[in-house]
């Protein structure tokens, strides 16, 4: 017999996800081997994790949050310079995606590694813009470092494999400005998705990010940890593990209380570098799940994606059936 709503069993109580002391990763050895092992555990059952003790200042934090915020507080005259529906534009900014996801979200969306290479088209205004954010992406491509030699460490993978192809690899910056949710139409300010690059570490003002860990099927809201940083999985890496890590859902809620800001810095291989699974994690019992692809195939694939979204990493499996 059906059970009616009203006598569905509690849920049971929901995990917190995963705080990471960043700072064990510089220890000695057996630290360092522990830390490791608690980043591929929180990868592997739930896609993300915050860190703390990540050597990024506060008021770096802080600095990048405002220089975003002043930003969207310019002109529209201002902003509508750095208009474009052209994906491969170096620097863009526009009031709804052109990828089929964005419901009620603002945003500024340029490169930032290696910096000196893309700080010439970044906003002038607010004056202090381009140092609050250059000290913020500088720091943070730092940490993305530090995060996938670890990860890939948990992966049994070499120490400092890919190490240079990061180092000089995409640093995507992408700055949202979310209106406070006023009850009236969708609360949801950016539609579930997934990310396409490796990590993707995100700075948010106040709460509104919302995630589905692995070993839970229901909505988790990310809470704002005071000097954290929010860490999660995207497609590339789901790749290059050949499926033992798999890429975090995510979307964002319109916060009832205030307006919202995040940055999300998303990192991965040089724009035409192909991503593939790992040869070391790929034997006869698990052969190659996935096509291999890069950043501008990622591009190549958005505009056919905006009125019927799908996953990146989606296109990207190979059918063993």
């Amino acid at each position: 017999m059906a059970s009616q709503v009203g006598q569905l069993p509690p849920l049971p109580p929901s995990r917190p996800l995963p705080v990471i002391d960043l700072g064990r990763l510089s220890k000695d050895p057996a630290m360092r081997a522990l830390a490791i092992q608690d980043i591929a555990r929180a990868c592997r059952e739930q896609g993300c994790f915050q860190v703390v003790n990540h050597s990024v200042g506060k008021s770096v934090m802080n600095g990048a949050l405002e220089a975003a915020s002043e930003f969207f507080e310019t002109s529209p005259e201002y902003k509508e310079l750095f208009a474009s529906t052209d994906i491969r534009r170096p620097i863009r900014y526009d009031t709804s995606s052109r990828d089929g996801i964005s419901k009620a979200r603002s945003f500024l969306k340029h490169y930032a590694n290696p910096l000196e290479d893309w700080i010439q088209y970044w906003p002038m205004q607010p004056p202090m813009y381009r140092k609050k954010m250059g000290d913020y992406a500088v720091e943070i491509q730092r940490v993305s470092m530090q995060l996938m030699d670890a990860i890939l460490q948990g992966l049994g993978l070499e120490p400092l494999y890919l190490q240079e192809k990061l180092e000089n690899g995409v640093q995507f910056l992408a700055l949202n400005n979310y209106p406070h949710f006023s009850h009236q139409g969708d609360k949801v300010g950016l539609a579930p998705h997934s990310d396409y690059g490796f990590l993707t570490i995100l700075l948010q003002s106040s709460p509104g990010l919302e995630v589905t860990p692995h070993d839970e099927n229901t909505w988790k809201a990310v809470p704002v940890v005071p000097g954290a940083l929010h860490v999660h999985i995207g497609d590339h890496l789901e790749v290059l593990s050949n499926g033992q890590i798999k890429s975090l859902v995510h979307r964002a809620i319109l916060n009832p209380d205030e307006a919202r800001i995040s940055i999300a810095s998303i990192h991965g291989l040089p724009v035409d570098e192909k991503v593939r699974c790992a040869e070391e994690l790929v034997d006869e019992k698990h052969p190659e799940m996935y096509r291999e692809s890069s950043f501008q195939d990622f591009l190549d694939f958005l505009p056919s994606n905006i009125n019927n979204y799908k996953r990146f990493v989606e296109s990207l499996k190979i059918d063993r059936a």
